[in-house]
């Protein structure tokens, strides 16, 4: 940012002051990358860096080509928000990595009827882990920096010398959830502006900056189903149909589908059943190319197994323990006794050895193998894994 610039630049807000405040007091060198996706989050959180002083560089990776946040227009409004700010502004084509990562991922899932969460995978395998590697490696950058509502304890201040992941101030947009696979060396070197922001506040704060970005909508769709138009439009390029039929538990048959892929664990709508009261999908059978309905009475479940946890925030648990799980996004967290599992011969071959089971405080609807069980403790992201099928 230029000194004309800086000068012209209104007086934060208090929120936004805050963060001022803590940029310019944190420990160690304020060089940074900041990971740029053409939206109004990440543009801020260049913006406050440069204005506490940081000497930064905007990273923006070429995931897909075509439209979409993460494509043509996103490129575009990063470099202009580099332009701006007087920052360099670097693209790294990760189109090969992104496809072997995500996408090819995420067909195998959806095939073996499975609902892949490919949020908190691209987190660790494609953008974090891979950023700061790039940054190190290229430009000799040990930091790097996002628009994501989370905030880290670094382990300095936290009670057992870990690195402490936590939810954003704002419950609305705190995206926690999607970060608990990430490892510690990689949470050691990450820097949450808008942890402590709520929505609005970034907007005001993106307005004070000038920010080409401050009025720019949010993306509401997977980037994968922005770029093909909808979910289903993507899976159809990757995946032929396959006729089956959508069956009750009893195996009496109640309607056809061309594809187990386009249904999802709780679903009601859009089955094209007619049936005596509503059916919800319960399970999603590969083996047979069935989807398995039931009345929502049928659908809940007091236990699930999670495998390929990741205890973030403390060593893993030996005995069982109360937590509070986010079984989905946007679900609250709930009550539930955590007990440690044996490692299956698969994960510990795969490296993830630690898997647990759920038992549920009430009864619980939608539990979705594929998705993410998380766990908290109050503020804290303590750890979490994939939800299993129930044959696993």
């Amino acid at each position: 940012m230029s000194e004309a610039t800086a000068l012209a630049t209104p007086a934060a807000t208090t929120a936004g002051a805050q963060v001022l405040e803590r940029l310019r007091a944190w420990p160690g060198e304020h060089r940074v990358a900041v990971g740029l996706s053409g939206g109004v989050d990440s543009s801020l959180t260049a913006a406050l860096l440069v204005e506490a002083g940081w000497d930064v560089e905007g990273l923006t990776l070429w995931l897909m080509s075509g439209k979409g946040a993460c494509c043509a227009e996103g490129l575009v409004d990063a470099a202009g928000i580099c332009d701006q700010l007087g920052v360099p502004h670097h693209v790294v084509d990760f189109r090969e990595h992104f496809q072997a990562q995500i996408v090819d991922f995420l067909v195998q899932g959806y095939a073996a009827g499975t609902t892949p969460l490919p949020c908190s995978r691209c987190n660790r395998e494609v953008k974090f882990g891979p950023m700061l590697q790039w940054a190190q490696d290229q430009r000799g950058i040990a930091r790097i920096a996002t628009g994501h509502y989370a905030r880290v304890r670094h382990g300095e201040h936290s009670s057992n010398g870990r690195h402490q992941l936590l939810r954003g101030l704002d419950d609305r947009k705190d995206q926690s959830y999607f970060l608990y696979d990430l490892p510690q060396e990689v949470l050691g070197r990450l820097v949450f502006p808008l942890g402590e922001l709520t929505k609005p506040d970034t907007r005001l704060e993106a307005e004070r900056h000038g920010l080409r970005t401050a009025h720019k909508p949010e993306s509401q769709d997977l980037c994968l189903a922005d770029h093909h138009g909808s979910m289903k439009a993507f899976l159809d390029a990757y995946l032929p149909p396959r006729d089956g039929e959508i069956v009750l538990d009893d195996g009496t048959v109640v309607g056809s589908h061309d594809g187990i892929e386009h249904f999802t664990i709780g679903q009601r709508k859009g089955l094209g059943v007619a049936w005596r009261e509503p059916l919800h999908v319960v399970r999603l059978d590969a083996a047979m190319n069935r989807v398995v309905v039931a009345p929502r009475a049928e659908a809940a479940r007091a236990t699930a197994v999670v495998g390929a946890v990741n205890w973030v925030s403390i060593e893993p648990p030996l005995a069982a323990r109360e937590v509070a799980v986010q079984v989905r996004y946007r679900s609250g967290p709930v009550k539930a006794l955590l007990s440690p599992l044996p490692a299956t011969a698969a994960d510990a071959a795969a490296g993830r050895p630690h898997r647990c089971q759920l038992q549920f405080a009430e009864e619980q609807f939608s539990i979705t193998p594929g998705q993410a069980a998380v766990f908290y403790d109050g503020e804290m992201v303590l750890g979490g894994g994939l939800i299993q099928p129930d044959h696993q």
